[in-house]
């Protein structure tokens, strides 16, 4: 019993991360002196779980998204619109920020000699086999089918199909958390070890550190001006607040998970003068639809893909991929590195991503994931600062006041205190 113990001890702190920094270099070792026929046997797995990306891909779309459009319809009010709204523009804004940030930055950060020529052609090497995985539908397909699926059943309030997709979710979380996510690493792996046969690793590692200096960057100033709106609206100092808040910024680093944090995010939201009934209907729904912080780390990484690929996309594609991103990202399951699995249809279908940048989109965001977590739950208390001064034009008095709060919003019956 004792070694059983000891055993899940040690599977639950090594991570996500560290799983993927090990193949990260392991895969550039092992690339040195492996021998052909070894590297085409990892390419054969990297074959395989590749064409079960594409497969699940649209059914990850479905199974998330429309479940999750549902419940939000359900308990909609006036206040849902409002905090759904910022959210979703603070979403918006950080992802427009980042775009901005990158198309300054990147021509002086990433030189034109670094351009590869290809992502998924870097070695001559071949896999031994491949099986053919059509998907049941294209990712567009999948969307619109989502959207449809979730508006209805929020429109008609009908328990049936619901039930069902909530099901489907649910096979969809485990698909996820038990195959995808742990296999993740090995992918990893395969990916470096072909870049480094091909002899392309060097560039592809310098772009890694500055994109993850320019992500700091950004973050930083993202967080200031967030709270700068919302002390111009609560006409508070924001500096202060935003100080209360950097302790929830510190827990998500650990738990890189905004659900996992939702306790400390209440209760240093409540100290910032948040009213209780207001930030626990502000703070739970946030930790779904407030993505600031993965937006952005997700739009800078896919401009540095495209610029080091050649690849040329105009504001316009980019202004809608990150207007759909902010949708999309709505069903990101609560798990590291949720939002990216979420984000790859749209990462496939409007920027045309193919197998092998899908794969370093992966790697690069989860690296980080851990700092855009943090971004998005220390967001999460300006959004709070705005909504509560709107309720309380409407409710001044705090004590005979109704609580904002639903049996559907609240679902975490998180209590503060």
């Amino acid at each position: 019993m004792k070694i059983r113990k000891r055993k899940l001890h040690i599977k639950l702190k090594w991570g996500l991360l560290p799983g993927v920094i090990c193949a990260i270099v392991l895969g550039i070792v092992c690339g040195l002196f492996f021998p052909a026929w070894l590297v085409r046997g990892v390419l054969t797995f990297n074959g395989l779980f590749g064409n079960f990306l594409g497969f699940i891909i649209p059914l990850l779309i479905v199974g998330l998204v429309a479940p999750g459009i549902a419940e939000l319809g359900r308990s909609a009010g006036k206040l849902l619109f409002i905090t759904a709204a910022l959210a979703y523009g603070f979403t918006l804004a950080s992802g427009f920020f980042s775009y901005a940030a990158a198309e300054l930055a990147y021509p002086f950060l990433l030189s034109p000699a670094a351009h590869l020529e290809s992502f998924a052609a870097v070695a001559e090497l071949k896999p031994y086999f491949t099986v053919a995985m059509p998907a049941v539908m294209d990712v567009m397909s999948a969307l619109v089918l989502a959207f449809t699926l979730g508006l209805g059943m929020s429109s008609i309030q009908g328990n049936r199909l619901k039930g069902i997709m909530l099901d489907f979710r649910d096979i969809i979380d485990k698909v996820i958390l038990r195959v995808i996510i742990p296999l993740l690493p090995y992918y990893i792996f395969g990916i470096f070890l072909n870049m480094t046969v091909g002899g392309q690793v060097v560039a592809v590692l310098g772009v890694f550190a500055k994109i993850i200096v320019l992500i700091f960057a950004i973050t930083a100033v993202m967080l200031i001006l967030q709270f700068v709106a919302a002390g111009i609206v609560a006409r508070k100092n924001p500096f202060p607040m935003l100080k209360t808040m950097l302790v929830a910024y510190v827990t998500a680093l650990g738990t890189q998970s905004s659900a996992a944090t939702i306790p400390v995010t209440l209760k240093q939201a409540v100290k910032i003068g948040v009213r209780e009934e207001v930030a626990g209907f502000v703070v739970p729904l946030c930790a779904t639809i407030h993505l600031s912080g993965s937006t952005m780390k997700i739009v800078a990484c896919a401009l540095a893909i495209l610029f080091i690929g050649g690849q040329t996309v105009t504001f316009a594609q980019f202004a809608g991929f990150i207007c759909m991103l902010g949708v999309t990202m709505v069903a990101a399951p609560g798990v590291p590195g949720g939002a990216i699995m979420a984000a790859l249809g749209v990462l496939q279908s409007m920027l045309g991503f193919g197998e092998a940048e899908l794969g370093l989109m992966i790697a690069l965001y989860i690296a980080m994931d851990s700092f855009g977590t943090a971004c998005n739950v220390t967001g999460d208390g300006a959004i709070a600062v705005i909504v509560n001064k709107i309720y309380s034009r409407k409710h001044p008095q705090g004590a005979g006041s109704a609580s904002p709060q639903t049996p559907e919003t609240n679902i975490q019956g998180v209590r503060i205190g």
